[in-house]
């Protein structure tokens, strides 16, 4: 009898736990500090180390009274131990957790804090099962390494080791136990009257062969513009510290920090993802978008690769320590993979713009013999039939079917919910690529080259794409998501188009028809902009990239728009974000609900959050804000 769906594994939840992190650890678990959900745990890079803690005190578990995030980096879980009390109501004893999760290990310090009027002696106890899962096996549902091979070091210390790491957990003043993947702390603990005593165990990195590491710099954000909205400064507050908590390097490359594109699934370089967040704190920095260009331009594709969808002059995608799987789907994502149509016109566009905010001329100089090569990928191997636009198709069979920002695979549709067919060839795409030919030739012109074929290029973008990519409802005019393999207009409405504004490949008029789209009730949810109308066939609100609402999509088309001269239209969608962030206590996901039904929005469950380019937003709309009230003033 064959297999049904329902017997599937299925990708975990995240939205109702715990996370800390400091690039390249970060920890998951319950909002008691225990470690039982199927994504929980310690991890370093892609590699899980710990999947399961269990925290206990006279063999029972403590009941759970509250738990804080401090700056990302630091949890405090409190528990109440009142089977150790007295018969009174008041709780005497209490027990508080402070994890601690740098970019060289994990802590915990936990105290036991005595209230009583006599001496408490009781047992502490701390259980692990270690283990070297990889994250592709943790996102598909896959159950935890039964035994991945301790060591005991001797004391109460182990170490494991495998899957490129080696890591050793020790526990001072503990007694350990070990059996398979399963490991004890005990502490024999006797805790003065009116008094606390505290234990603590840790991990610490000894080895490591992941292509990813520690950044051991911070990017100084401290960006407070002169706002009158107190939400848009509490945003802030939370995102900048998450994004120093992101901050990481490739191993190869430690002086040059980007940020990693997520927590947890994407807790590495990617090229789309680092460089839309570099660009979107643009206005509190231009170093982490100058770092984030010389890392990618050492990954620049030099050769043509079907198997990785490597090309001369392209932008890599991301880099894992492995083989990325996608189980059910028939993906396999080779370590360092090439499959993204966008990273390339991003980067030069972002380069233009990180010299605009400062980026010192002698950067950019070392950064021209890269730039020549983007700028031939975009002209010659993107386009793929001659017809002037970017498309994408999978050549591998194992690869991305869809390789824009919206890359699952049913998010290219028509407007009957039917998926398009590839190659395909995005709007937004060519409107980065317009973007992108024209600040190319205009850094190769400030350096004595020649950018006028580029020019004409873009030129010839720009009139094919007014030619082909408007379509007309009820409503009127817009631009379709896609051009399908016939060249045909995927004739949706979505989100896509809000990246089109301030390009430059629309007129003022067409871009005036796109802002109303964009704050009609059918995009606008009133928590942001929908990824896909309410009209659609395929609508729906809880669909990855079908009705869903994405942080930082809204807040491009919100820097759109005021680059368009929309202030108002920004306003709005800034306004239903605004409402967003404070539903979200100022940790803005990677994506939620698009369902505007309701009086705060609902979580996607597998959502990284915190995430790179929905925190780097926070800069980029408070930004615009700012811009907008001084207007008003």
């Amino acid at each position: 009898m064959p297999t049904s769906a329902h017997d599937l594994p299925l990708q975990p939840l995240l939205h109702d736990g715990v996370c800390t992190f400091k690039a390249p650890f970060q920890a998951w678990s319950r909002h008691d500090g225990n470690m039982t959900r199927p994504a929980d745990g310690v991890f370093v890079g892609d590699t899980r180390i710990i999947s399961a803690r269990e925290l206990r005190v006279a063999d029972r578990h403590p009941e759970h009274l509250d738990s804080a995030i401090v700056g990302g980096s630091q949890a405090v879980f409190s528990g109440a131990v009142r089977y150790l009390d007295t018969s009174g109501a008041d709780p005497r004893v209490v027990v508080r957790t402070r994890r601690s999760v740098s970019e060289s290990g994990f802590r915990e310090r936990i105290t036991i804090h005595n209230g009583l009027a006599e001496a408490l002696e009781t047992e502490l106890c701390v259980n692990l099962h270690v283990s070297l899962d990889t994250m592709s096996a943790i996102k598909a549902g896959n159950s935890p390494t039964d035994d991945p091979g301790i060591t005991l070091a001797g004391g109460a210390s182990c170490e494991v080791s495998g899957a490129g790491i080696t890591a050793k957990i020790t526990a001072e003043g503990a007694e350990a136990e070990h059996s398979g993947g399963e490991v004890s702390f005990v502490w024999k603990v006797k805790v003065p009257a009116h008094s606390s005593l505290t234990s603590e165990w840790e991990i610490v990195l000894v080895d490591s062969e992941l292509p990813v590491g520690p950044a051991g710099i911070t990017a100084n954000l401290s960006f407070r513009p002169q706002v009158a909205d107190a939400r848009a400064i509490r945003w802030l507050e939370q995102a900048e510290p998450d994004l120093e908590n992101l901050l990481m390097t490739v191993r190869a490359e430690p002086e040059l920090p980007f940020f990693a594109a997520g927590a947890p699934w994407f807790f590495t370089l990617f090229g789309r993802d680092s460089l839309w967040a570099a660009r979107l704190v643009l206005p509190a920095t231009w170093r982490v978008a100058a770092t984030t260009l010389a890392v990618l331009a050492k990954f620049q594709g030099t050769r043509n690769n079907p198997d990785t969808a490597e090309q001369p002059g392209k932008i890599m995608h991301e880099l894992r320590f492995e083989d990325f799987n996608i189980p059910g789907e028939g993906v396999r994502l080779p370590p360092l993979y090439y499959g993204t149509i966008d990273a390339t016109p991003l980067w030069i566009s972002t380069l233009f713009d990180a010299h605009k905010a400062g980026m010192p001329l002698s950067d950019v100089e070392a950064l021209l013999p890269n730039l020549r090569r983007a700028l031939d990928w975009i002209v010659n191997d993107a386009d793929s039939d001659g017809d002037t636009f970017l498309e994408y198709i999978d050549e591998s069979g194992h690869g991305l079917a869809n390789q824009g920002w919206k890359d699952s695979g049913d998010s290219i549709q028509w407007n009957s919910g039917d998926l398009a067919e590839g190659p395909i060839a995005l709007c937004e795409v060519q409107a980065y690529a317009y973007e992108a030919l024209l600040k190319g030739a205009s850094l190769l012109e400030k350096f004595d080259g020649d950018g006028e074929a580029y020019r004409a290029r873009a030129e010839e973008i720009k009139a094919n794409f007014h030619a082909q990519f408007w379509v007309e409802d009820e409503v009127g005019p817009y631009p379709a998501i896609a051009l399908d393999k016939s060249k045909r207009p995927v004739d949706s409405l979505t989100s896509n188009i809000g990246h089109l504004l301030g390009t430059g490949i629309l007129t003022h008029e067409e871009e005036g028809i796109v802002a109303e789209r964009l704050i009609g009730e059918d995009m606008n949810s009133g928590f942001g902009l929908r990824t896909l109308s309410t009209t659609a066939g395929g609508y729906w609100p809880l669909s990855y990239h079908g009705g869903s609402v994405w942080t930082h999509d809204t807040a491009i088309a919100i820097v759109g728009l005021m680059r368009a001269g929309f202030e108002h239209h920004a306003k709005t969608l800034i306004d239903s974000l605004l409402r967003a962030a404070e539903a979200f206590e100022y940790r803005l996901p990677e994506l939620f609900s698009g369902d505007g039904s309701l009086s705060h929005p609902l979580p996607y469950p597998a959502s990284c959050r915190p995430q790179a380019w929905a925190a780097a937003s926070a800069i980029a709309v408070a930004d615009c804000l700012a811009r907008i009230e001084a207007a008003e003033n």
